[in-house]
C-alpha cells in the first residue's frame, strides 16, 4: 500500500496563482491574496486558515519585519522567494 504525497503541480494548481498584479482581480470568499518574490512579485491566492499556521505565521512575522503596514504592492507582500513560499505552503495542504 502506497502513501501519495502530493506533488508540486498539484500544490500550484490549489494556490490559484493570479497572471495580474492588479487590486482589480477578484479574490473568492474565505481566501486572502499575498504577493511574493523578491524581484519579480507574484500574485496568490490562499485560504484564510493558512492564517493561523505557524509556518505561515513565521511568514507574516517577516513581513511584519520587513515592511510594517507599508506593503509596496498595496497588499500583503510576503518577503521570500516564490519556490520557497510553494514549498511551505505545500506543507500546509499535506497537515
Amino acid at each position: 500500500m502506497a502513501i501519495r504525497l502530493p506533488g508540486i503541480p498539484h500544490i500550484k494548481r490549489s494556490l490559484r496563482r493570479s497572471s495580474s498584479n492588479t487590486e482589480t482581480s477578484t479574490v473568492p470568499k474565505g481566501h486572502i491574496a499575498v504577493y511574493v518574490g523578491e524581484n519579480e512579485k507574484r500574485r496568490f491566492v490562499v485560504p484564510i486558515s493558512y492564517l493561523t499556521h505557524p509556518l505561515f505565521q513565521d511568514l507574516l512575522n517577516q513581513a511584519e519585519e520587513e515592511f510594517g503596514f507599508n506593503h509596496p504592492m498595496g497588499g500583503l507582500t510576503i518577503p521570500c522567494d516564490e519556490d520557497s513560499f510553494v514549498e511551505l505552503t505545500s506543507q500546509l495542504i499535506a497537515s
